[in-house]
This record gives C-alpha cells, structure tokens and sequence, in this order.
C-alpha cells in the first residue's frame, strides 16, 4: 500500500500527538520500513530502531542475576567512602552545634546578667549586716589613710634631702 506524502505527514502530525490508532501506527512502520524520501530519512531511522529493539527479547533463564552480576561487578572509579567516616562528619557537625550554642549562651549571659535577689527576708538583719559591711569598710579606708600617711612623710624627708643636695652642688659651683 503506497501512501502520498500529505497522508504520512497528517499520521506522523497524529503520531507525535499520541492521537494514532494502532492500525494508523502499522501503517508508518510499514512505510518506513521501505524507501522513503531524503527529507524523511531521520523519522525513518527512528522508526527502523523502534522496531528493532522491539524484537529483541530477554534470553536465559538468570537474566535478572546476570544483570545484578554486573551491576555489583560494575564499580566507579574512584574512592570508596566508608561509613564511619560520615559519622566522624556527623558528629563534628554536632560537636560544632553544641560547643557555639554554649559560647551563644556564654555572651547572653553576660549581656543580660540575671537579677540579684533578696538574701534577707527581716528588713532590719539586712540593716545590721549592712552596716557591719560599711564599717569593714570604713575601716579599711582608715588604715590605708594612715598609711597613706606614712608614704607621704618619707617623700616629704626625702624633697628634704634632695633640697639640701641640690643647696650644696649651687654652692660648690
């Protein structure tokens, strides 16, 4: 059955479509299995190679353990990683998680330095304990004024001292 090229070209159209019974699909795989025009030599060969896979058939009776066979056989190249070595990057990962949450909660704490509470709940103990902590350190104040003090008699022998040397060498000169 010879067909023009206006009717291969409206079943190709339905073809690509998916619109194609199967009688209209026979009918292009017998029109391409013959000779066909330059312009319609790529759609030929499409076909011819649809039709020859399609023949082909799985032979032997472990033809899924052949195939696993060789896909286990199959290895890419290249290094092969092992498993313990994404746990060691798991558990850094988690390591660094952990160690700048704690830092994060370092500096909150710092910023934001939690209230003082009460330590007394009688007004008038936190007054005597108040004022035994003002005369301890009133005290301290005294004593480092006394030796304050003291510091200040030595420069002043000491001004003394220099002035007298500093008398002599005008007179020696």
């Amino acid at each position: 059955m010879r067909m023009d090229s206006n009717e291969i070209k409206g079943l190709l159209e339905k073809y690509w479509n998916c619109e194609t019974s199967l009688e209209e699909e026979q009918q292009l795989r017998a029109y391409f299995r013959g000779e066909v025009p330059q312009a319609m030599s790529e759609t030929a060969e499409l076909f011819r190679y649809f039709e020859l896979h399609q023949k082909m058939t799985v032979s032997g009776k472990d033809f899924d353990a052949e195939v696993k066979k060789k896909i286990k056989g199959h290895r890419p190249a290249g290094k092969s990683v092992k498993m313990y070595a994404n746990y060691a990057r798991i558990a850094a990962g988690v390591l660094v998680m952990v160690a700048a949450g704690y830092f994060v909660r370092l500096e909150v704490r710092k910023a934001y330095p939690p209230e003082m509470e009460d330590t007394f709940s009688d007004p008038r103990v936190a007054l005597e304990e108040t004022k035994k902590a003002l005369m301890m350190i009133s005290n301290s104040f005294n004593k480092a004024h006394q030796e304050a003090a003291k510091i200040e008699m030595f420069n002043e022998a000491e001004e003394k001292i220099k002035g007298k040397s500093v008398e002599e060498k005008k007179v020696n000169i």
